[in-house]
């Protein structure tokens, strides 16, 4: 692969207009509004992959988002490699944050800044652009097929159903990802383990309608401060999550694994720099890192009700609301947690309101062992372009909750080869992608085939 360095530096300007393509669709899962854009995403992505040398590439309709779908068979006795990825973002608000448009692609001090640009446009750009290059220099060693979804931010329950339907024509013998960060750039490492969520949304109501904060303030509970008080009595003050039963099923990770984790170069104070804290805050008796990687949480991620437009209105609300995002770990079941939640949130509301809990969605923990053939092929890849840097196994605090299902469908595990960096923002005002990442990504994934190919010839 003596070509590659060059091909990427002959073809930089026309990745990046490919990717800005994808970028400026705003493919918003969650609002309804955007149901067109999705559809747009999802035939601009098969463009995509089309144009980059698959033979064939169909957008499949969903009860929800298209999932497109691409493949290239170059020999039926070859080893499968399937690209999973999604096109649909998060929301961009508060918009006022943002100090470029969300939606249009704008490139300062080597970083692209866009919703998408790094989740996971960005990342999944990647695949196609590695793939193209194995193509066009005839040099692709496995059969490849792509499945990139459009739901992944919403739960992904069209995927579970698509995925449940074409065990056949989804046949691997492994899925790559790009969708999890980096340690660091310059840094190599693998994310080998994922944290489960369960999400889901409260209600908290009291009068029959709004009232008067003066006529009635001191007589009548406020739902608003009720809510408060029920949601911080959730945790407690050594950061315990209070919910009867929760800790029953966390695996508990042995010293021995938890002092490698210790080795993994972190700098405390450059994490609070980062993101603009003076100081820490989580579960006693773990590291930072640990309560990222390998412990669950509780989050309040909205709260609302009462009057917040401009100016002022007197008035005790009748209703208040949250949403609510608790992420798990292995061995802990979604659907339990969601139901010991629910059980343990109206045994606690006092009988001057009245609390309803809805359910949105949630996922399995996901653990990859690090004896696979597929990782060692991704550590040698990372070797070919990192200067022989070794490789660090990683575990990531966030969701990706269809990459346990994947394995309880298809029966296939996943190597999460992600080349995002915390920096990047992901979910927040101002995302972006550094430019290295986004060209060190492309000339990695090639080698990945190349390894994995030569392995499971073995």
């Amino acid at each position: 692969m003596n070509d590659l360095k060059q091909y990427i530096e002959d073809n930089k300007e026309r990745f990046l207009e490919e990717l800005f393509s994808l970028i400026r669709i705003p493919s918003i899962s969650s609002k309804t509004e955007n149901k067109e854009d999705m559809v747009r995403c999802a035939n601009r992505w098969a463009e995509l992959i089309k144009e980059a040398g698959a033979d064939l590439v169909e957008v499949i309709k969903t009860e929800g988002a298209p999932v497109v779908y691409g493949e290239k068979m170059i020999d039926p006795n070859a080893p499968t490699v399937l690209i999973y990825g999604h096109y649909d973002v998060m929301p961009v608000e508060p918009i006022d944050l943002w100090n470029t448009p969300p939606f249009e692609p704008t490139i300062i001090d080597g970083k692209i800044f866009a919703r998408g640009a790094d989740d996971d446009k960005g990342q999944s750009f990647i695949h196609a652009k590695a793939f193209e290059y194995l193509v066009k220099t005839n040099q692709l060693p496995c059969n490849v097929k792509f499945m990139i979804e459009g739901e992944e931010e919403v739960g992904s329950e069209s995927l579970f159903t698509f995925c449940t339907q074409n065990v056949e024509k989804l046949k691997a013998d492994v899925i790559l990802v790009s969708d999890t960060s980096m340690l660091a750039a310059g840094v190599p490492s693998i994310n080998v383990g994922l944290r489960g969520l369960t999400y889901l949304e409260v209600k908290v109501v009291g009068p029959c309608r709004d009232l008067h904060s003066g006529v009635f303030g001191g007589a009548v509970a406020n739902p608003i401060n009720v809510l408060c008080d029920m949601l911080s009595s959730i945790i407690d003050k050594d950061g315990k999550i209070t919910i009867p039963g929760f800790y029953d099923d966390v695996l508990e990770v042995s010293a021995e694994e938890r002092a490698l984790m210790a080795e993994a170069p972190y700098d405390e104070q450059e994490f609070k720099d980062m993101i603009g804290i003076k100081e820490v805050k989580g579960e006693k008796g773990y590291t930072t890192v640990e309560r990222t990687w390998i412990r669950p949480t509780f989050d309040v991620c909205g709260i609302w009700g009462g009057y917040i437009g401009e100016g002022t209105k007197t008035v005790l609300p009748s209703e208040a609301n949250a949403k609510v995002s608790m992420r798990i770990v292995p061995y802990q079941d979604p659907d339990k947690i969601m139901k010991l939640f629910k059980e343990y949130f109206e045994s606690i509301a006092p009988d001057y309101v009245t609390v309803t809990v809805k359910p949105h969605h949630g996922g399995d923990a996901y653990v990859s062992p690090i004896d696979l053939p597929a990782y060692r092929a991704a550590e040698k890849a990372f070797a070919a372009t990192y200067d022989g840097k070794k490789t660090i196994p990683t575990r990531s605090g966030g969701s990706i909750p269809i990459i346990s299902d994947f394995e309880k469908i298809l029966g296939i595990k996943s190597i999460l080869l992600g080349f995002g960096i915390e920096e990047d923002g992901i979910h927040s005002p101002n995302e972006c992608f550094p430019l290295e990442q986004l060209f060190k990504g492309i000339e990695t994934v090639p080698y990945f085939y190349k390894y994995f190919a030569e392995m499971e010839k073995k």
